[in-house]
């Protein structure tokens, strides 16, 4: 089970000792033991400012780390105090308080500077402690350091050198937070309230423009977003009467400003719960042993010398910057080639067009990125570069060109080699036929996209290689023709009696095939007409049936008519014998 570690106050870290830092034995001891992960916070800034009053609080105290009340600073070198993460079960939370910068007794600023970037190297979330507001003076300075210590970072893990993808920079480059002290502006912008966030993204805005002045405006806010992707502000209104400030640490809460007890708090609640754990790059969790290597590799790498001094910070940045800018110049040159060039290009404009494109936003890439260069020394490497570039383009365009088209020849012309080599164009007209078909191919060839410059002194060396063959062919031709010919000759008049004799046979089978026709109609007539004899007397038979049957039905009729008429005379005839025999009763 991991030991707890017990600080009851803070010890000196790293000793500042006129000008040398040194690291303090005791506190490596401590860090030696100490197994959690770390939550390091570290906080810098002018000294008389109230770090010390803010760290205190974040570790549950009110006394701990050293509060002056007179203008003469109090810390010096670098403070640590371990205690257990409020937040975080197992997790150690660091605490570390530097000297503050500026101190006049001291004088040093190259000295303020070194502590300045330990403090970011060293912590998870890096604390900006100024006054008032924020003001150019302040970025600038932040800026500085910020280079500083990735320069620092890189001469002291050389390993680490090139690795400089987004995940290995957010891994190295702890949170940001900016506390402003005594703060006495009024959130607002454009009649609109804004938060402290937003007051400090807007004092990190970019300008539009690509002149000196606006690239001077804009390369500290640039390399302060890039170098601390994630930002947080605070504001802080004074926390007491000047004449209490002399008490702070012994004042109760009651008799501070409500105001500045609740920003304090707010501070302290946004660092328990939103600062992370110190991590390497590779996801590696830093404990005590890995924190006590970082402070003893950074504190050797200053004591070698390997970092510049104040003076020099300038010409020092700007060869940082320009290098970086050339660097990035040439990555956008290399991505855009990759991107727009498909090797061979048909002409040397076409190349040569793409070149300058992407010349011309290397370029602008290079003067958006560049700072203060002298003499335009970099802009001049920048071009060199470029030249060797479109030069070494140039090369690899002419071999590719050559590759592609002894590819394609090969596809192209390797079935006609193949039939050359199986003496199928061995035989009188070969050599025609060869000629032909070589041309054929030619054309398919030419048809073929993207060969480059290289396209026909492929070809023609190619045909000239297969020269020989060709001319070979040639010979074997001229030796068969005359041969071939008397065949051709022969078989032309044995096709002619051939074609003679299909004649004649054919003239025989027409009129055999006549004749039998003609005796197939003749007897198709005698079978028509006798079906039409027929087919006569079937008519006559029937007509004549018709006719009976008509006289037989008139004669019918008559038969009828007259027995109807017979008929009614005996009914007369016995009407009449009635009305006699009635007559001689009544007589």
């Amino acid at each position: 089970m991991t030991p707890k570690i017990y600080m009851p106050a803070p010890v000196c870290l790293i000793e500042n000792n006129g000008g040398q830092l040194l690291a303090n034995q005791e506190a490596l001891e401590i860090l030696s033991a100490t197994r959690n992960p770390l939550v390091v916070v570290a906080i810098v800034g002018l000294y008389r400012t109230g770090k010390s009053y803010l760290m205190n609080k974040l570790a549950g105290k009110n006394k701990g780390f050293s509060i002056g009340s007179t203008v003469q600073s109090h810390t010096k070198g670098i403070w640590m105090w371990c205690v257990p993460h409020p937040k975080k079960p197992n997790h150690t939370l660091v605490l570390l308080d530097t000297e503050g910068l500026g101190d006049v007794e001291k004088g040093d600023k190259n000295n303020d500077a070194q502590i300045f970037a330990l403090a970011i190297l060293l912590s998870s979330t890096f604390v900006y402690n100024t006054m008032n507001k924020i003001d150019q003076k302040a970025i600038d300075l932040l800026h500085y350091v910020t280079e500083l210590s990735n320069l620092l970072r890189k001469v002291s893990s050389p390993d680490l050198e090139g690795v400089e993808d987004a995940t290995n920079l957010q891994s190295f480059c702890p949170d940001f937070v900016w506390t402003l002290r005594d703060f006495f502006l009024t959130l607002e912008k454009d009649g609109q309230d804004i938060t402290a966030d937003e007051y400090l993204e807007n004092s990190l805005r970019l300008k539009q423009g690509t002149n000196e002045s606006v690239k001077n405006f804009n390369l500290p806010r640039l390399c302060i977003k890039e170098f601390f992707p994630i930002r947080k502000c605070f504001i802080f209104d004074s926390p007491t009467h000047r004449k209490k400030l002399a008490q702070l640490e012994m004042l109760p809460n009651d008799e501070l400003d409500p105001e500045f007890v609740q920003q304090v708090a707010g501070f302290c609640s946004h660092i328990f719960n939103h600062s992370n754990t110190k991590t390497l790059p590779g996801g590696i969790k830093v404990n005590g042993p890995y924190l006590k290597s970082l402070v003893l590799m950074y504190i050797n790498a200053i004591s070698r010398g390997d970092l510049p001094c104040m003076e020099n910070s300038v010409l020092t940045l700007a060869q940082i910057k320009n290098s970086a800018a050339v660097k990035k110049a040439i990555d956008h040159y290399d991505q855009q080639m990759s991107q727009k060039v498909q090797l061979p290009t048909e002409t040397v404009h076409e190349l040569l067009d793409l070149h300058r494109e992407s010349e011309r936003e290397a370029t602008e890439v290079f003067m958006k990125n560049s700072f203060k260069d002298m003499d335009q020394k970099f802009q001049k490497e920048l071009e060199t570069l470029l030249e060797v570039k479109k030069d070494d383009l140039y090369k690899q365009n002419m071999e590719a060109s050559s590759c592609r088209c002894s590819v394609l020849l090969r596809a192209i012309f390797g079935p006609l080699e193949n039939d050359v080599r199986q003496g199928i164009y061995s035989k009188p007209g070969g050599h025609h036929l060869l000629v032909q078909k070589t041309e054929e191919l030619k054309a398919k060839y030419y048809q073929e996209p993207r060969k480059g410059m290289q396209a026909e002194r492929a070809l023609q060396e190619y045909l000239q290689s297969r020269q020989s063959t060709t001319d070979a062919i040639l010979q074997i031709d001229l030796a068969l023709t005359v041969r071939q010919k008397e065949i051709e000759e022969a078989n032309r008049k044995a096709q002619a009696a051939k074609i003679v004799a299909q004649r004649l046979e054919t003239i025989q089978r027409h009129n055999q095939q006549m004749m039998m026709q003609r005796e197939r109609l003749y007897q198709e007539q005698i079978r028509q007409i006798q079906i039409f004899r027929e087919y006569q007397l079937q008519q006559q038979q029937r007509a004549l049936e018709r006719r009976f049957q008509e006289e037989a039905e008139n004669l019918n009729r008559e038969i009828e008519t007259e027995r109807r008429r017979l008929q009614n005379e005996i009914q007369d005839l016995q009407r009449n014998v009635v009305s006699l025999d009635d007559t001689c009763i009544l007589l």
